[in-house]
């Protein structure tokens, strides 16, 4: 697993082969931030069930301005962002996003990206989204990155969310939310 682009470049990261984490491939990475393009730089990202960290120090390696990572186990997060030099760029809360309130805990901040990339086929992500609070957390033009497993099917309960794209990666589908 290796940082695709930006100044981090080829870059690899830290993982922890053979456990529960489910890092997003390389290949569905780049695609991912292919499709956001010039919408990384200097957004405020914010990496729920962040695992490796990945995906936002991806988006940190492509100059977005802060990164925050939530995870229940934060050791491999803070490895990588030491690896990368993004420890004074990020802030890594470590709590288990299922039963906490994310709105909460991050007082009143508001975020332009959002990932969300938690084990499949547990209803995490609706779960997550179904939090009316939780749109309390995007910024004017936010966007939700989602990712699942091809098997399961995304239902949004807020109308104040829109799918506006879904791309199937392999086993994986990845969803690109709007705030209506």
């Amino acid at each position: 697993m290796r940082i695709i682009s930006g100044n981090c470049r080829g870059r690899k990261l830290v993982n922890l082969q053979g456990h529960a984490i489910r890092p997003t491939a390389d290949r569905t990475r780049e695609a991912v931030f292919s499709i956001l393009g010039q919408k990384v730089r200097k957004a405020k990202v914010l990496d729920l069930f962040a695992g490796t960290g990945a995906l936002g120090i991806e988006a940190l390696s492509r100059w977005a301005c802060h990164a925050t990572f939530i995870d229940l186990a934060c050791d491999i997060i803070h490895q990588n962002l030491e690896l990368c030099r993004f420890k004074e760029k990020s802030t890594v809360i470590s709590c288990d996003i299922v039963k906490d309130c994310i709105p909460e805990i991050l007082n009143g901040q508001q975020f332009d990206l959002v990932f969300i990339d938690p084990p499949y086929k547990k209803g995490y992500i609706e779960h997550t989204l179904q939090k009316e609070s939780f749109t309390d957390l995007l910024a004017k033009d936010c966007i939700i990155i989602a990712e699942q497993s091809c098997t399961e099917n995304l239902q949004l309960e807020l109308s104040t969310l829109d799918i506006y794209r879904q791309k199937k990666y392999s086993k994986t589908i990845v969803s690109f939310i709007n705030k209506i």
